[in-house]
C-alpha cells in the first residue's frame, strides 16, 4: 500500500508562484509515474503534468512554458513548480502515482491552490 501525502497549496496573487511536493510512503518501489491531476468546482479532473521514473515528462498544454513537475526518486517525492499564476489555475491539486505492474493508482488527499488579487 502507498499513501501520498501533499504540501504547499494557497493563496497567490497572479504571476505569484506556488510549489507542490507529493511524498509517497509505504511500498512504493513499484512506482513508475507520479503526477498532478486538477479539478476545479463544477469541472471535471484534468491532467497537469505527469512525470516517470526515468524523468520523461508530460504537461498539459495550459500550463506549458510555467509549471515544471519534477522528481527525487531516493526520497519518494514529486514536486510541481508553479510560476506565472492565473485566476485560472485556482483548483484543488491532486497528487497520483502508479505502479508499472498492477496498474494501481494512488491518490493524494488534495490541496487547494487559490489565484487571485
Amino acid at each position: 500500500q502507498v499513501q501520498l501525502v501533499e504540501s504547499g497549496g494557497g493563496l497567490m496573487q497572479p504571476g505569484g508562484s506556488l510549489r507542490l511536493s507529493c511524498a509517497a510512503s509505504g511500498t512504493s518501489f513499484g512506482i513508475n509515474a507520479m503526477g498532478w491531476y486538477r479539478q476545479a468546482p463544477g469541472n471535471l479532473r484534468e491532467l497537469v503534468a505527469t512525470i516517470w521514473r526515468g524523468g520523461n515528462t508530460n504537461y498539459a498544454d495550459s500550463v506549458k512554458g510555467r509549471f515544471t513537475i519534477s522528481r527525487d526518486n531516493s526520497k519518494n517525492t514529486v514536486y510541481l513548480q508553479m510560476n506565472s499564476l492565473k485566476p485560472e489555475d485556482t483548483s484543488v491539486y491532486y497528487c497520483y502515482a502508479k505502479e508499472s505492474v498492477s496498474g494501481t493508482e494512488y491518490w493524494g488527499q488534495g490541496t487547494q491552490v487559490t489565484v487571485s488579487s
